[in-house]
């Protein structure tokens, strides 16, 4: 607890940007990952993946083995600030195989240095699915160990999302399965369509959620639920996801099929205008906080403060208040 107090004390209160972050892209069009050449890796291992890439400003197309499975796009104008992980692996219904599990990894890795991000949602361009889960073609050509090591990347790559310092929203406008549910969990925030089917359904397949779900379905929506959910391999609709804590928001299915995804939208719309360094210490300070004791939670919620008050962002918010007038937040 003493080391955690004082990692807290010692870090920076102001935002910083990271040489390498992936540079913004128009507000319609995504702005495709760049990827290193190289062989597919497991999970979790620090090799390069075979990737593709294409250089828009000069009208260059380049095709490798692997295309874009995961890929980001920034909005601007007025919802500058929100980022989007649009999942992209049309003929697996983004199923969590070596390439996109890669992908993401570096994408998450690379926001999480991003100072220009406020808000991040997770999508889906595939019909009707978010993510089916686990890619169980590829998972029968591993043996034990390799099994074990792609899991255990895949575990490490939740954490990795759950660990972003900014405000996570999954929108599940379809099916989430499985390792699918797993990454929803592992965002701060979750809408889905009522037609949206979801359930940690490993036990059907003689397993059990091995990337976090067994941990964070619990602390969601309370351990006699979870363990009903687990043990049965139930899938819910949306209404009963809400119903039962498992999502925030939950709406009828549009005609164009991203209901999830304007509601997600709409609630990162609600987050941008608050006070960026503040958003980002509220986060920190609910994650770690829970996972303790009172004492020691209050310990932390003191530390996140003291961290906000030599902001810009704190004297503006003082200032708009007695000057009756929005805040002008920059994240300083």
């Amino acid at each position: 607890m003493t080391a955690l107090i004082r990692s807290l004390a010692g870090a920076r209160c102001s935002s910083w940007r990271c040489p390498g972050v992936i540079p913004r892209g128009a507000h319609m069009r995504p702005s495709p990952l760049l990827h290193r050449e190289g062989a597919r890796m497991l999970a979790g291992a620090s090799r390069p993946l075979t990737g593709h890439s294409r250089a828009h400003s000069r009208g260059q197309h380049t095709e490798a083995a692997d295309p874009a499975e995961v890929d980001l796009k920034r909005l601007e104008g007025g919802d500058d600030g929100i980022v989007e992980v649009l999942m992209c692996r049309h003929k697996a219904r983004n199923a969590l195989g070596h390439v996109f599990v890669s992908q993401m990894r570096e994408l998450v890795s690379a926001l999480s240095h991003d100072s220009a991000a406020r808000v991040v949602v997770f999508r889906s361009l595939v019909p009707k699915v978010f993510c089916a889960g686990a890619d169980l073609k590829e998972r029968a050509l591993m043996n034990n160990a390799e099994s074990d090591l792609f899991v255990h990347g895949l575990r490490s790559l939740m954490t990795q999302i759950a660990s972003l310092p900014v405000p996570t929203i999954a929108a599940m406008d379809g099916v989430a399965l499985g390792g699918g549910l797993e990454l929803a969990l592992a965002c701060d925030l979750r809408t889905a369509a009522y037609s949206a089917q979801m359930g940690l359904i490993e036990t059907t397949r003689g397993l059990l959620p091995g990337a976090g779900g067994s941990q964070r379905l619990p602390r969601m929506v309370g351990i006699t639920l979870a363990k009903e959910l687990i043990f049965t391999g139930k899938r819910v609709g949306g209404q009963t996801a809400l119903e039962m804590g498992l999502v925030n928001r939950a709406v009828e299915q549009n005609q164009t099929g991203d209901a999830a995804y304007r509601e997600a939208l709409s609630l990162a719309r609600e987050i941008l205008p608050q006070a960026p360094i503040a958003v980002r210490m509220a986060k920190e300070a609910m994650n770690k906080g829970v996972e303790v004791d009172i004492a020691s939670a209050m310990a932390i919620e003191r530390m996140c403060y003291a961290r906000v008050i030599p902001t810009r962002d704190r004297q503006e918010g003082m200032a708009a208040f007695i000057e009756k007038r929005p805040p002008r937040y920059t994240g300083e």
